[in-house]
């Protein structure tokens, strides 16, 4: 899968970057059609991607490396200001906050859900 680098427009919109990283939807319609520019819901975030054509796992999975995480899967992150949304992508880490990463942002909690492409 190639996934092309969302920056969040504001500090609360990481979950909509990630899912406008996963569907290639812009993150400003992303927000629109989820009718929620600020935090968001697991709920909504399975929501969004199952409609779309995507498996999501229901297990919330927790991972201290990233040797352990799935092809591709969106991240529940403790970081030290607020949890977080982010998104591995085959060994890479494309964070809404952080960029283009090699290895998890600075966080005290990881949970994954894995994320497969059914479409």
């Amino acid at each position: 899968m190639t996934v092309n680098y969302v920056h969040e427009p504001t500090d609360l919109q990481c979950g909509q970057a990630v899912l406008a990283m996963v569907t290639g939807i812009p993150v400003g319609e992303v927000a629109r059609i989820l009718c929620n520019d600020r935090e968001t819901t697991l709920k909504e975030m399975k929501s969004f991607l199952r409609s779309r054509g995507f498996y999501v796992s229901d297990e919330r999975v927790q991972v201290a490396d990233k040797s352990a995480l799935p092809p591709l899967c969106m991240l529940s992150l403790e970081t030290p200001r607020c949890w977080h949304w982010s998104l591995f992508c085959e060994g890479v880490f494309y964070d809404p906050e952080h960029g283009v990463m090699d290895d998890f942002p600075a966080s005290n909690r990881r949970y994954y859900f894995e994320i497969r492409d059914k479409r």
